[in-house]
Parts: structure tokens; C-alpha cells; sequence
């Protein structure tokens, strides 16, 4: 066998792995050769991070065995992966926040000198020599935990990069990251492609597939379901083989009758927050899905948090129902008068506590509603649960389950549920299809239309454009904190969204189209 596996540089030979009545990887056999770009391709819960997690040693199989270069390997801890050449870039982040971005580059083996001490000032250089070679401006002294997320995601693919591995696994790498970052990404994996390195490749991003990789593995149910050259199979073929049915319309209809002639729900005047955002005039109304679109930093976080009560306004005003009101924390957006959710950028960290059940994270807005004399009505919230949860389509293991133990997009439904438990009229979702596979995002465009089509209102950011030009009935464009441009309908398009995001000629537009708010 070692011979027929010879030119592979990952080999897994009828693998299995449960957790519980939960087979995460099913009898799985497949390849990497050597030098390729591979990437792992499959619905959340196929199995692709518990493969990740198989060949960094995190995780043992139950059954199978695992090769690299050739032959057979016992990958019981990391140690015994960084052994055998292999080295992973996470995207649950392995950062330690309260480290500096050197001390974090170092774990877990920084270079000791005599007596056992640290030679700080041979791996500083040697650190900021490997940042400058790759294109990563980062302050070694800055803390961890304190940076951007798509800067704790470069950081986390530079270390693995650092260790000169043979093999790079990359876990959903661009989930974080900017377009700009995206570009930079590319460029490292081309470079270490030519260096001789093996990168397996998890991605929701077909586009990224087809620019960064030569070969690509589906995985189903924790099955193997095919292996091929990337040029030989279709996008469609790609989607219905991880998904085991054909979605002939990923994106839902808009409705045939527009909602300009509703009062708005929500607005914003002259609105200025936080780091990035200045004078943003803005409307919402109910029925409508307005984008909000552009590049990492341009006050598309300040506009949500401030119209979240989670971040202090400087100038200007929020109306709700055409009344200005005080948003002075997260407490008073959620109230029924006012009503507005908000779904973050990072759902790990920021929307669900993932040692909590689903029942839990869902009723924790409006817990108090079950409770009574101090004492929680489990039978009613659970009842209450249990509703929303078939409505955005979770299993009914979620009520008693920790949330951290589902895929990402159940946990993104449990996160969404939580508003819809709360009786929301508002929401603002941030992001909420990052690392989601297509099979998932189908069901949230589908679950953003209901809402909407039931009179709710939605704020919706992404960082995928086509979403924002398929699913939203108008798209507000920022560049610098500012609105640069606004479109409704059929004038929402790629090329218009990026031009203005990017400050190109269409920016200019938006003075004239200030009535159009």
C-alpha cells in the first residue's frame, strides 16, 4: 500500500469517527497528492473540520488509517503532527488573547537559550522577517485578542506558515477575511505551492476554489462522495453532489410590489459612530431587506452596533416608527416597543454562549417572559423553543443540547432564532451566511424572505456581493464612514456595489439621490 500511496501527501484509508449515535466521518478513503492545492468541500456537520482535526492530531479515528507521504501515521496529539510536517490554520481561532501577537507566533515552542531563557530578540527578527515576506503589517507588541478578527485570522495563518510546514491545512481561511485579504491569501498559497507545500483547502466558496485549488474531495454525511480535478466538474455539479439535491434557484424572488410608499421603521440622520462612521442618513422600511455594503473598516460594524444600543451615537439620531428614540444599551433595542435583533459578525463569540443549550441561548433575550415568583417555566420555554426552532428548521436535540456542539449553520440558526423567540420586527444581520455552507445559506435567503414578506424589516451586511445584488431590495454602498452611493432594484449590481466601495466614479452619485434615502 505504501507504494501505491507514495506520490500522495495525505492518504486516508476508511476512516470513521463518532461522537455518540453522531458518525461524523463514515468509512472515508480519499487522497492529496503532493504539491497540490486540495480543497475539502461539504455541507456543515459532513465531517470536513473533524477531518481537519483527524490529520492535526486533535481528534483519533475509531477506525481507518492515515498515511502522509506514504506511510502509515498515529497522530494522537499536535506534537505528533507538527512531527510529521503538518501544521493548521483554525477557524475557531487558537490565539490566545491576552498574549502579544509575538508571544502568540511563538507557541508552542519559542527558541531557548543557555539557562533556559528566551531569546526574545533573535525570534523578534526572526518573526517580523516572516511577517515582512508575506505582506502582513502587524505590531508584534499589540495584544492578541485586541486586533480585528480578519487580523487574528492572517495572524493564525502566519504561524502556520512560520513552522515551514509540509503540509498546511487551511479551515475555512477567508471566512474572516476582506476581499483585499482574500487577494493576499491567494498569493500565500501560490507562494507555498511553489515552495513545495501540500494545502488542503476547506471553503463555502466556490470562486475560491476554482482561483486557489487543483483538486477537490466532497464529503456528505461524513461520506466520501467524490473525488476530482477542479476543472472537470461545474459549479451546479459541485452543489448537488454536497447537497444531494439540485437547488435550481439558490435565491428566493423579490416581490413583485416594492415598499417605497411604507413610513420607515428604522432610520438614521446624519448619524456618526465609533471609529469610522460620519454622517449616514439611512431608512428601513417593513418588507424590505436594505444591504449595506462594503470593504472591512468603512463603519458598516459602527452603523449596526450604534442602531444596537451597543455603541454610543456622537452626532445625529435614530427614529424608530418615525420617533427618536435613546438607545443607550442592547436592553432597550430589544424591548417590545422598539424590537430590533441583531445577529454579529462572530456567532462564537459574540451571539451564542456555546456551553449554553440551544433552549437557553434562544430564550436568554426574553427569559424573563417564562419566568414567574423568580422561578423558570422550563415546559413553557421549551414549548416556546421548540416552535421557533422547526420554523427555522433545527432539530429538536438543540433544546437540551450546548450549542457548541452543532455545526456552524445550526448554530447561526440558533442565533437567528433567538430574535424571532423575541418577536423581533427589526433585524440586523451581520454577515450571517460567513462559513456557512450552500446548502444552509438556501435556507436562510428562503428564512430573510419570509421575514420580510411578514412585514418584518431587515438591515443586512455582507461581505459575499452577489448576495447583496440577489436577495435585497435596495443597497446602500459606505466608503470612509459615508454613503457613496444608493441603489434600489434593478439598478443593485456587482460592478455598481464595487466601484462605489472601492471610492471609484459612482460615489459621487449619492448627493444626488439624498430624497432616495
Amino acid at each position: 500500500m505504501e507504494d501505491r500511496l507514495a506520490s500522495q501527501a495525505v492518504a486516508i484509508e476508511g476512516v470513521s469517527k463518532s461522537f455518540g449515535a453522531t458518525k461524523a466521518i463514515d468509512s472515508a478513503t480519499f487522497s492529496v497528492k503532493k504539491g497540490t492545492v486540495h480543497a475539502l468541500l461539504g455541507e456543515n456537520g459532513a465531517g470536513k473540520s473533524t477531518t481537519m482535526k483527524l490529520l492535526s492530531g486533535l481528534l483519533t479515528p475509531d477506525q481507518g488509517s492515515l498515511f502522509i507521504n506514504g506511510k502509515p501515521v498515529s497522530l494522537k496529539t499536535p506534537r505528533d503532527a507538527h512531527r510529521c510536517g503538518i501544521q493548521t490554520a483554525f477557524q475557531e481561532l487558537t490565539l490566545v488573547d491576552d498574549l502579544t501577537v509575538l508571544e502568540n507566533m511563538l507557541l508552542p515552542s519559542a527558541p531557548i537559550g543557555p539557562f533556559g531563557m528566551l531569546r526574545r530578540a533573535q525570534a523578534r527578527r526572526a518573526v517580523a522577517a516572516h511577517f515582512k515576506a508575506i505582506g502582513l503589517d502587524v505590531d508584534l507588541d499589540a495584544i492578541a485578542g485586541e486586533l480585528d478578527l480578519s487580523v487574528q485570522q492572517k495572524i493564525e495563518i502566519a504561524r502556520a506558515l512560520y513552522r515551514k510546514p509540509e503540509v498546511l491545512l487551511l479551515d475555512e481561511p477567508t471566512s474572516a477575511l476582506s476581499g483585499k485579504d482574500v487577494i493576499w491569501l491567494g498569493e500565500i498559497i501560490a507562494n507555498a505551492k511553489r515552495a513545495g507545500t501540500t494545502i488542503v483547502f476547506i471553503s463555502h466558496r466556490l470562486p475560491e476554489v476554482r482561483q486557489f485549488c487543483d483538486r477537490l474531495t466532497i464529503l456528505r454525511n461524513g461520506k466520501h462522495i467524490v473525488t476530482a480535478n477542479v476543472s472537470d466538474v461545474t459549479d451546479d455539479e459541485v452543489v448537488e453532489k454536497i447537497i444531494g439535491r439540485s437547488i435550481e434557484n439558490s435565491f428566493p424572488p423579490r416581490p413583485a410590489a416594492g415598499v417605497q410608499a411604507r413610513e420607515p421603521v428604522l432610520e438614521v440622520r446624519q448619524l456618526e459612530a465609533g471609529e469610522k462612521l460620519a454622517d449616514v442618513d439611512l431608512t428601513l422600511r417593513p418588507g424590505e431587506i436594505h444591504g449595506v455594503a462594503g470593504l472591512q473598516g468603512m463603519g458598516q460594524i459602527d452603523l449596526f452596533s450604534a442602531c444596537f444600543g451597543a455603541l454610543p451615537i456622537k452626532r445625529g439620531a435614530i427614529l424608530v416608527d418615525g420617533k427618536e428614540v435613546y438607545l443607550k444599551s442592547p436592553a432597550d433595542a430589544l424591548s417590545p416597543s422598539i424590537g430590533i435583533g441583531f445577529v454579529p459578525e462572530d456567532r462564537k463569540t459574540e451571539g451564542l454562549f456555546l456551553k449554553l443549550n440551544g433552549t437557553a441561548n434562544a430564550s436568554l433575550p426574553v427569559v424573563n417572559q417564562f419566568s414567574q415568583y423568580g422561578l423558570l417555566n422550563l415546559k413553557a420555554e421549551k414549548a416556546a423553543t421548540r416552535a421557533v426552532f422547526d420554523a427555522v428548521e433545527v432539530a429538536d436535540r438543540a433544546l437540551y443540547m450546548a450549542a457548541g456542539s452543532f455545526s456552524g449553520g445550526n448554530q447561526q440558526k440558533i442565533a437567528i432564532s433567538k430574535w424571532f423567540l423575541a418577536q423581533s420586527r427589526i433585524l440586523l444581520l451581520f454577515d450571517p451566511t460567513r462559513g456557512i455552507d450552500v446548502g444552509t445559506k438556501h435556507q436562510l435567503y428562503l428564512l430573510m424572505r419570509r421575514f420580510a414578506d411578514a412585514g418584518g424589516a431587515i438591515l443586512f451586511h455582507s461581505t459575499e456581493v452577489p448576495e447583496l445584488v440577489h436577495l435585497c431590495d435596495r443597497v446602500s454602498v459606505l466608503y470612509q464612514g459615508r454613503v457613496a452611493l444608493r441603489l434600489q432594484s434593478d439598478e443593485i449590481s456587482e460592478t455598481a456595489i464595487m466601484e462605489a466601495a472601492l471610492g471609484g466614479r459612482h460615489a459621487s452619485h449619492d448627493s444626488s439621490r439624498r430624497n432616495q434615502v
